[in-house]
């Protein structure tokens, strides 16, 4: 038996799948998130860890000499700061946490974007470490002067469970501190901010398995394999490892991830370039609302309970449109200050009209980052479609026709924690990440329709007029 962990924003969650790779029993454990201030998101790393145990005690009950492997999928960017004995300094400042603007403008304009990309191929976004880090420096020097350990969240639950100090490199990238082309840290980024490279993990590949867990926790026989950014493992969960192939994941968040063989610095800088799990490379497009904008107009400003009935017959017709941009935005704006907008609201405007304009509105959102990739040179026929969102047809329907590409989902739709799973199988067993393959089973969901497909290209011009058009408003905001 094998365990995947996907340690998320809201809750954990474990899977427990066999030598087949068929799930046998899952378990959520949820908890909370804390906003001190406007744009702070912050946790306690004690409630991962108990979250962890809950899970793991549930998964392995009558079977603990069963379980070979387990593994992690985290959720990015997240600072952990440990002292000396090993005590947390401080609530883990999460990845949409948006206090951090100075030290980003700071990274971007005063060390500038050509030497940040230079040395770790990103630019810096609030989401990302390294920010993070600046801004305790700033802002709490006196924590700052304590700090023994900076750790991502999964790597807290790794130290925690097998006191092993480590991090992979899918994860890492997403500090900017980390060299992505060489896999290393960059000294010149360490010394510009402050930090020691003692105070860092170990690095190491996602499918390298790290130690026993601790005694304590009753599982004398499992490995526990190092694991990976949820992004990254959510692509193993869903076979996209090959050159070119695309995972677009309708979650919380949304992101467009594009598997590499090879290191690509893309010329538009709001594109990350990032390490995969399976050794290799992806590049990864970012928005910081997708399913959460149209769960937010359904249930917090519609009050209804479930989607709002639409009729296909007015897609690609809708004269609404829908700014996603509720927490800012990541790719392609890299700008906290952006607001959620309607734009084209009149005295006949419904409510299905407006539900529609969210869904293409997130639609839009996502082709901005398959536009980066489609002018690096890179064809995008297909995609692999999941999270939440993807459970909604209509919006799989949408995004086949805004994309222009032909969407499939996998067997199994259970994102980073099956990723992590069958990366725990695949190490514990001497089998290359590429067999992950052999493992999934994908249908064909959406094909686009031509005529449609160049509607939703004319309406897509439109929207990409609107952001640059109320820039300087939202700053006014």
């Amino acid at each position: 038996m094998y365990i995947g962990l996907d340690l998320g924003t809201s809750s954990l969650k474990g899977l427990l799948i066999d030598e087949k790779a068929n799930i046998i029993k899952s378990k959520s454990v949820s908890y909370n998130i804390s906003y001190p201030k406007p744009l702070y998101s912050e946790q306690d790393p004690l409630d991962w860890l108990n979250a962890v145990k809950e899970v793991l005690k549930y998964l392995s009950q009558t079977i603990e000499d069963d379980i070979k492997g387990i593994s992690i999928a985290g959720q990015m960017h997240g600072l952990v700061l440990l002292d000396e004995n090993d005590n947390v300094l401080r609530p883990c400042i999460l990845w949409n946490d948006g206090r951090s603007k100075d030290e980003c403008n700071y990274l971007n304009n005063e060390v500038g974007i050509d030497i940040l990309k230079e040395n770790t191929a990103n630019i810096a976004f609030a989401g990302f470490t390294l920010p993070k880090l600046l801004w305790v420096y700033n802002n709490e020097r006196e924590i700052f002067n304590k700090i023994n350990k900076i750790m991502l969240p999964k790597d807290y639950i790794i130290y925690s469970l097998t006191g092993k100090f480590v991090s992979d490199y899918s994860d890492s990238a997403g500090t900017l501190y980390l060299d992505v082309k060489n896999k290393c840290y960059s000294k010149y980024i360490l010394d510009l901010c402050h930090i020691k490279e003692s105070w860092l993990p170990k690095l190491c590949e996602s499918f390298d398995i790290i130690s026993n867990l601790k005694p304590e926790y009753n599982l004398k026989n499992a490995k526990l394999i190092c694991g990976g950014a949820d992004n990254a493992m959510a692509a193993i969960g869903s076979g996209v490892i090959n050159d070119g192939d695309v995972m677009l994941s309708l979650g919380t968040s949304g992101t467009v991830l594009i598997s590499s063989d090879k290191f690509i610095n893309p010329k538009n800088p709001s594109m990350h370039s990032f390490n995969h799990s399976n050794g290799k490379y992806l590049l990864l497009g970012c928005i910081l609302e997708a399913a959460s904008a149209y769960n937010w107009f359904i249930k917090d400003i519609l009050n209804v309970d479930f989607n709002v009935n639409i009729n296909e017959n007015i897609l690609g017709e809708n004269k609404v449109y829908f700014l996603p941009y509720l927490m800012g935005e990541r790719t392609p704006h890299n700008d906290m200050d952006a607001k959620g907008s309607f734009i084209g609201l009149t005295p006949v405007t419904s409510k299905e009209d407006m539900s529609l304009s969210v869904l293409e509105g997130v639609a839009f959102a996502l082709n901005d980052s398959i536009e980066i990739a489609r002018k690096e040179g890179i064809k995008i026929n297909n995609i692999v479609i999941c999270g939440g969102g993807s459970k909604n047809p209509l919006w799989c329907k949408i995004i086949s026709n805004v994309l222009d590409v032909n969407v499939y989902k996998a067997n199994t739709e259970e994102g980073p924690s099956y990723g992590a799973a069958l990366l725990s199988y695949i190490s514990i067993n001497s089998k290359n990440v590429n067999d992950v393959k052999s493992l999934i089973d994908y249908k064909l969901i959406e094909k686009p329709d031509n005529l449609l497909v160049e509607k939703y290209k004319k309406k897509y011009q439109t929207f990409k007029k609107m952001y640059p058009a109320l820039k300087d408003i939202f700053k006014e905001l």
